[in-house]
């Protein structure tokens, strides 16, 4: 089974800029707040589905301190040591589906800075290999219509999807069998 919470890879992005993924720490706790700071009110908006312009404490520890069985948490970074910088997270919040089986609601976020170099995409791939390993079967997102760059990931991750429009969401459900090529 792989150890979520020792999770960590680097990778190369396509335009060169050397990031790694790796499980979020109680120690992250300045780095996601000097994250969140940084964010754009639309893409707090996308996220939260309000307006905010920092965590509270308690926000902040279930971001930083989660358990690695139904809450996996990674975070992506560049640099390292003192200058390791946070530049997008992402988490799923899994539970016991009615009927059987495990379904994880996921989200994550990109700074705007690092948008459209594929991030959020591999952020998905990853939750979804941890996820798939602990028996997680199915992904769900509810997402805001407007949100076109979070609904292009889930469309072109090669999941197995279905959405369906409620009220002012979209709601996805992302099927966690192997994606196909």
């Amino acid at each position: 089974m792989i150890d979520a919470r020792n999770y960590a890879v680097s990778e190369t992005l396509r335009d060169g800029t050397a990031v790694t993924f790796r499980a979020v720490r109680p120690d992250d706790k300045e780095r996601i707040i000097k994250a969140f700071s940084q964010l754009e009110p639309e893409s707090i908006y996308f996220r939260l589905f309000r307006y905010k312009s920092e965590l509270t404490d308690e926000e902040l520890k279930r971001v930083t301190e989660v358990d690695f069985s139904d809450v996996v948490g990674l975070v992506v970074t560049v640099g390292s040591g003192a200058e390791e910088t946070v530049i997008a997270s992402g988490r799923y919040l899994a539970y016991d589906a009615p009927g059987g089986g495990r379904r994880a609601e996921v989200g994550f976020v990109v700074e705007e800075d690092y948008q459209g170099r594929g991030i959020a995409s591999r952020i998905l791939k990853h939750l979804a290999v941890i996820a798939r390993d602990h028996g997680i079967a199915e992904f769900e997102a509810t997402v805001l219509p407007e949100n076109k760059g979070m609904l292009a990931v889930f469309s072109r991750s090669g999941l197995p999807m279905t959405k369906r429009r409620e009220d002012d969401v979209v709601s996805v459900t992302l099927a966690l069998e192997e994606a196909k090529p």
